[in-house]
């Protein structure tokens, strides 16, 4: 039916498009070259099924879906867990001290997301199983604006 060259031209085609007309291409192909059959060009060129059927519907009846590209991906740990963003803001305050130079909008700290993450373990009653990495908790630290900073021995 299709050589393997025009397979690949096909096949490049495809991956230089996206969303509606990306979809409205493998459609056109698919009637052209398969009669309309999804599953055809499913086994034949590899692109998924349900990818080419909602192509031909949306030549068959006009109607462009509209593709929802912000619910992909993970969510931020402050929105799994509400209350962590407000227990981290209330064991890291007290400590958090606004940068001297005044060069950065950033309160630095000396508390570690490590020992955060286990006060929160013992003084905010959270399970280790269910609290986030010591990473992620920096990670978190991060957005609402500290740094974790040493700080520096007196001089005599």
């Amino acid at each position: 039916m299709l050589s393997e060259e025009v397979k690949e031209t096909i096949k490049d085609a495809a991956k230089k498009l996206t969303g509606y007309r990306k979809r409205d291409f493998i459609a056109k192909v698919t009637e052209d070259y398969f009669k309309g059959s999804a599953r055809k060009a499913e086994s034949v060129m590899g692109w998924k099924r349900t990818c080419v059927e909602t192509g031909l519907h949306e030549r068959r009846t006009g109607i462009i879906c509209i593709d929802n590209y912000g619910a992909r991906g993970r969510q931020k740990s402050e929105e799994k867990q509400p209350k962590l963003e407000a227990d981290i803001k209330s064991l890291v305050d007290g400590q958090a001290q606004a940068d001297p130079k005044m060069k950065s909008t950033f309160a630095y700290t000396q508390v570690s997301a490590r020992a955060v993450r286990e006060a929160l373990i013992v003084e905010k009653g959270y399970q280790k199983e269910e609290l986030v990495t010591r990473q992620t908790i920096g990670t978190v630290m991060n957005r609402l604006g500290y740094r974790l900073k040493k700080s520096k021995k007196p001089n005599p």
